[in-house]
């Protein structure tokens, strides 16, 4: 009973002074506010990064042939870095396909896809692509992609049908295009632009396919925002890829492999990293193959932003210990205020624990309500940020209960040493101060 008439007795004592409380909350709001919306944009952004993850295949295994340096030291993911060049990367230094044959032969219960692709006018820098129709044009970018990697990323077929083993193995100049581009140039008819030829300007190059098939396309997670006219990819198959690049008979820089459900990554990639620089090792005397796990680099991710997140999070709960601060001062002045109130409770036999009691819930109770406010603040901020970025916002439950928690330790430490001192006043000097 005593704890509720003193709950009363606190809101009582705020709502006659609105102006001062409000400005007494005012570092608690802040402080809570700013946290929940940091930990609301962290967690949305963390699971935003993970959905991406495992779009392209968390379980994955990244292959690439990069340089080394055989004087230096290996680092964890099996790479010799050193600071001596020794020459650029020729067709001999890349995957064979012999190597890869071999490697999918001895490790084919721990293997289910090898993805490879390639995009023409080659990775970086390339000019940008048209294909136009009538006076419409639209963006695109033309990529190879084997049957593996068609399998595994297998996209949403609208009209016609997809590539056919003897398209993957004669390099046929087919393709797959997105709705996106048949909305754009064609009006929406997917089945209009079946079996014609689509002719795509690149620079000075131009390249013609038989259109046979239209997918569904699926905006990328981090594109921020759409565009009326988005480059879509006109997909054909690998070895016309090739073909077009003068690549068909050279190896490949960069693979990925998709593992087997039992498998594990992390000890997989070393076993990968092996069996490929077993063949390095004995005829490279400047390059290496390098596996990374897409599980690995996606728990160092968010390793990284949990950090920053905690970074930022006490970086803005120093306004706590500001509003602290201010609880503690108020709280000192209140008791100064009612001295006289004090002095006549304890005349009256009042004990030192229920004055204590009395102004620490005060305090407590000054310090949950700005904090109900700052949880209320903080998602709504962090929630608007969020959906300004184009994504739906987490609100973390963790981080509410925290916060609520938090509010109620500062009030009781902010608020033990006024309460301790209107305690200990001696009830004669209280009823003769003025």
């Amino acid at each position: 009973m005593l704890f509720t008439e003193n709950v009363l007795v606190a809101l009582a004592g705020l709502k006659a002074n609105i102006m001062r409380s409000l400005l007494t909350m005012l570092g608690i709001i802040i402080g809570i506010a700013s946290v929940i919306a940091i930990m609301t944009v962290g967690n949305s952004i963390t699971l935003i990064v993970n959905s991406t993850m495992q779009d392209i295949g968390a379980n994955n295994l990244q292959m690439g042939v990069m340089e080394k340096s055989r004087d230096s030291e290996t680092s964890d993911d099996g790479m010799s870095y050193g600071s001596g060049y020794i020459r650029d990367m020729t067709d001999e230094d890349l995957i064979t396909k012999d190597m890869l044959k071999e490697f999918k032969e001895e490790y084919s219960d721990n293997i289910k896809y090898i993805l490879l692709n390639e995009n023409i006018g080659g990775d970086y820098g390339s000019p940008q692509s048209k294909v136009s129709h009538g006076s419409k044009s639209a963006n695109v970018k033309i990529v190879g992609y084997n049957k593996d990697y068609m399998e595994f990323n297998k996209r949403e077929v609208l009209a016609g049908r997809e590539f056919l083993t003897q398209d993957y193995a004669e390099g046929k100049k087919v393709c797959m295009v997105s709705d996106k581009m048949v909305e754009r140039l064609y009006k929406g008819d997917n089945d209009s632009v079946l079996g014609q030829e689509i002719e795509i300007t690149m620079g000075n190059t131009y390249y013609t396919y038989h259109v046979v098939g239209v997918y569904k396309y699926v905006e990328e997670q981090f594109s921020f925002g759409a565009s009326d006219n988005p480059t879509t990819e006109v997909m054909i198959p690998l070895q016309t890829a090739r073909i077009e690049n003068h690549t068909q008979n050279k190896g490949y820089s960069f693979l990925m492999l998709v593992t087997s459900v039992d498998t594990d990554n992390n000890t997989f990639a070393t076993t990968v990293r092996d069996f490929f620089n077993s063949h390095y090792y004995s005829r490279n005397d400047a390059y290496e193959v390098a596996v990374i796990s897409m599980a690995s680099m996606m728990d160092s991710m968010n390793s990284m932003i949990s950090m920053i997140q905690l970074a930022l999070s006490v970086i803005a709960g120093i306004s706590l210990v500001v509003g602290g601060i201010g609880v503690m001062n108020i709280m000192l002045v209140s008791i100064t205020e009612r001295t006289k109130e004090i002095g006549t409770r304890k005349a009256l036999g009042a004990k030192n624990s229920s004055i204590r009691l009395q102004f620490i819930t005060e305090s407590v109770v000054i310090c949950l309500i700005g904090g109900v406010i700052g949880i209320v603040l903080g998602v709504g901020l962090g929630t608007v940020a969020v959906k300004l970025m184009g994504y739906s916002a987490a609100v973390s439950p963790s981080s509410i209960i925290i916060a609520v928690g938090f509010s109620m330790a500062i009030g009781v430490f902010f608020g033990y040493y006024p309460a301790n001192k209107a305690a200990k006043l001696n009830p004669i000097d209280a009823l003769r101060y003025e």
